[in-house]
């Protein structure tokens, strides 16, 4: 379902992702691991054809997101670190304003509103100003909006921030759940217990290259964990 092939990217001359290739199938939950500054966010953002690689190709449910971006992005659900939301709308509005952008039709845009903000503990704040919100309660209505097409494939950067225990709990389900239909959940995250639990699996990356993929069965037999991995090969051990 992702593909990334020999994927680089450079910024003023510092190569920010190295030959970076990967793929993603239905069904499965990768997680993205590694130091600050290592390129998780670059990696995440060219998948979203936000960045176009400089070299390399990446491939959303078989179509090429820089020459076919419309049919590529048509199958993505997109949760970045720090989401932009229009703060003078309301809860319900924004979802209305984000069903557009996709033309989905409009009496199933409204039940499939009232099914996310349920699932998602927001339907009772469905009428207030998104600028009332926490971080937490606006971690899930970005959640909730990028569900609403129904993605094949979602993309989601540091996931957890700002969620209480109630709320990464709640994710941790739907990660399952997810993939059960069959959707390819892509996430770059700092939380490296989480990745151990949720994530079929981790690919680490340090100064832009993918140096290590390992499965959640070989993360169970390693020494440590995967905070172990993490620290190995980052030096700290």
């Amino acid at each position: 379902m992702i593909v990334l092939e020999h994927i680089n990217k450079s910024f003023h001359g510092s190569r920010a992702v190295r030959d970076l290739s990967a793929t993603i199938d239905s069904g499965e939950v990768f997680g993205l691991v590694g130091p600050n500054g290592a390129g998780k966010t670059t990696t995440i953002r060219m998948l979203t054809g936000l960045l176009v690689p400089d070299t390399g190709k990446i491939l959303i449910g078989g179509h090429d997101i820089v020459r076919e971006p419309l049919q590529a992005k048509s199958l993505l659900g997109y949760i970045p670190d720090k989401g932009f939301l229009y703060e003078k709308l309301s809860v319900r509005e924004f979802m209305i304003f984000v069903a557009s952008v996709y033309r989905l039709e409009e009496t199933a845009a409204r039940i499939k509103t009232d099914e996310l903000l349920l699932r998602f503990g927001i339907r009772e704040r469905e009428d207030e100003l998104i600028e009332s919100l926490s971080q937490g309660m606006r971690q899930r209505l970005l959640f909730a909006s990028a569900l609403l097409h129904d993605p094949r494939v979602l993309l989601i950067d540091e996931p957890f921030t700002g969620l209480d225990p109630l709320g990464v709990r709640m994710l941790k389900h739907l990660f399952a759940e997810w993939a059960a239909t069959g959707t390819a959940v892509f996430l770059a995250t700092h939380s490296l217990h989480i990745a151990e639990e949720v994530c079929d699996m981790v690919g680490f990356i340090d100064r832009g290259s993918l140096i290590a993929t390992v499965k959640r069965e070989e993360i169970k037999g390693m020494k440590g964990g995967l905070e172990g991995m993490f620290l190995k090969m980052s030096g700290e051990q």
